[in-house]
């Protein structure tokens, strides 16, 4: 640190301290002794007091967290349930819920029958196989090691048990099992727009760890974790560090993103949010809350995947569109810039460049760009009555539907946006869209767009989220 210092008659002092014949500058001599960044606190901070440790050096740290000063501070400042670890790196504590907010929703009948630890169809779920992402949803137990969360604990290894709900971890119950399958599905549909493979397969470790920058295939294991040995200490719901999902040093250090079934409980809906949320954050997210909560937790049938996902039929991403949003960040922006592209375009957006479609089968598709538009071309080859169906997913959908049937000119034949809403807290209603015309032998075509609805800042919601999977048939 430089002083201002005074020059007395004709005797001028200096800021160098005369060490063996050497000057050495007060400045120089001061940079010398400061601290790595991995040294100014010594032990996990809250965020105000981490604050108040690290302010001096509040642009380095930022930095370090690939994140602006104003906004480190302000989360710091505001959003109690930030912290900065012992390296002065970023991560959330989720407040864990009370007994009725853990209570279960009913999953879907899937399973058939109980399978030996972790086996059968509910974990070979994928999204998008092949990709070079990944996401992956462990309920099957695992051995945390060499980590921030062990050194935080100063606990190395920490043997994480299995999912389990009926007191027997060696096998996983039909009901346990569908519950598997509901969580997958909903976060699944939470991540459908990115280039990201949304598994319950146990992929290669080397699939999840980034060795470097040259390492293309990489990811994030969300551990959906039972026991007490971190959840008794912060009373919360989940931890995830922030922004760590492309990072090509130390990539495992900070793996993996907790889920904690005695924070949020042990039903698909509350599992599913925390899931999204945390892995949310390691692709760079922060929280979306107000200027007088940390977690907006949404209005009518919608909410922030970063804010509170839990009591709304429809969680969306956002970028701060409701009343008083205190973050604006652009959230298909910011996880762009930590690994996850957008998914590429399976139909075309015109007549001109519809993708096929037959007569009575289910096409597959995805909206991944918000100015993104499916276009369908489908020949009826006998006149009668047909409706056109787009559903979005079965669990947990994010896409708003609005459906039009269009002639060989390109001209509306039938159109349908019915109004959205939910039934309850994990069903929403209206996502999906049915038209009936009749039609005489030609050419038509079977147009998806994304709709938002209501209004965003207090009812509704706009097009930005409404993004996801969709079913489409003409039948």
């Amino acid at each position: 640190m430089r002083k201002q210092l005074r020059r007395t008659g004709a005797l001028a002092c200096t800021a160098a301290v005369v060490i063996g014949g050497l000057a050495v500058s007060a400045g120089a001599h001061a940079a010398a002794q400061q601290l790595p960044l991995d040294q100014l606190l010594g032990q996990p901070t809250p965020g105000v007091k981490a604050l108040a440790q690290i302010k001096s050096r509040l642009a380095e740290v930022a930095a370090s967290n690939g994140l602006p000063a104003d906004q480190l501070q302000r989360i710091l400042a505001t959003d109690k349930t930030a912290w900065l670890d012992a390296g002065s790196r970023l991560f959330y504590r989720e407040p864990q819920l009370t007994p009725t907010q853990k209570s279960e929703e009913a999953s879907p009948r899937w399973a058939t029958e109980a399978v030996d630890a972790a086996t059968g169809p509910a974990f070979e779920l994928h999204s998008k196989p092949g990709s070079n992402r990944v996401i992956y949803l462990d309920f099957d137990g695992h051995t945390i090691t060499g980590t921030a969360w062990n050194a935080a604990k100063s606990i190395d290894p920490v043997n994480v048990s299995a999912y389990d709900t009926d007191g027997n971890p060696a096998s996983y119950s039909t009901a346990e099992q569908d519950v598997v399958r509901d969580v997958w599905t909903r976060v699944a549909e939470d991540y459908a727009t990115f280039d990201v493979d949304v598994t319950t397969q146990a992929p290669a470790q080397s699939a999840i760890d980034r060795a470097g920058a040259s390492d293309a295939q990489y990811g994030t294991r969300v551990l959906i974790d039972p026991d007490t040995w971190y959840q008794s200490g912060c009373g919360c719901g989940g931890v995830a560090y922030v922004g760590v999902y492309d990072n090509s040093s130390q990539h495992d250090y900070y793996q993996p993103a907790l889920v904690f079934t005695k924070g949020v409980g042990t039903g698909a809906k509350n599992l599913a949010e925390a899931a999204s949320h945390e892995a949310g954050h390691n692709v760079g997210l922060s929280h979306d809350g107000t200027s007088t909560v940390g977690y907006y937790q949404g209005h009518n049938a919608w909410a922030p995947i970063m804010g509170v996902g839990y009591y709304r039929g429809i969680s969306q991403w956002s970028k701060g569109e409701y009343a008083d949003a205190n973050n604006k960040e652009d959230d298909f922006g910011v996880v762009g810039t930590h690994g996850l592209a957008l998914r590429a375009d399976e139909a075309g957006d015109t007549t001109a460049a519809a993708a096929a479609l037959a007569i009575g089968t289910t096409a597959t598709g995805y909206i991944a760009a918000e100015t993104d538009t499916d276009v369908y071309k489908v020949t009826v080859t006998t006149a009668g009555n047909y409706t056109a169906t787009a559903n979005a997913a079965a669990s947990g959908g994010n896409l708003d539907i609005k459906l039009d049937l269009l002639n060989s000119a390109g001209a509306v034949v039938a159109s349908a946006d019915p109004a959205s809403g939910q039934s309850d807290a994990a069903t929403p209603t209206g996502l999906g869209a049915s038209v009936t015309a009749n039609l005489a032998a030609g050419t038509y075509y079977v147009r998806i767009d994304n709709v938002g609805y209501g209004d965003p800042l207090s009812t509704g919601y706009t097009t930005y989220g409404s993004r996801g999977a969709y079913t489409v048939k003409l039948a």
